[in-house]
């Protein structure tokens, strides 16, 4: 059983075989859940960028070229 000390910060360092069994590299994030019997478990929290494509909806569609230019000149016509 691999083990850990607690810092007078709260933190600890994950052993080594953990981080290896857990596939955490440097920087990745990790989930603590209690259960009720007291039990922890430690999970990694990382998330495949390409798993959020298309999660996010565009609010308005993009203005073309030709759009611009006609701002551009509605603009200078004013002035």
């Amino acid at each position: 059983m691999a083990t850990a000390t607690v810092t007078s910060k709260g933190q600890i360092t994950i052993p080594k075989v953990v981080r290896d069994e857990l596939g955490l590299r440097e920087g990745d994030r990790v989930a603590f859940r209690v259960l009720e019997d007291g039990s922890v478990i430690v999970e990694p929290e990382t998330i495949d960028l390409l798993a959020l494509k298309g999660a996010l909806k565009a609010r308005r569609k993009g203005v073309s070229l030709a759009d611009m230019e006609d701002a551009i000149r509605n603009q200078k016509g004013r002035g």
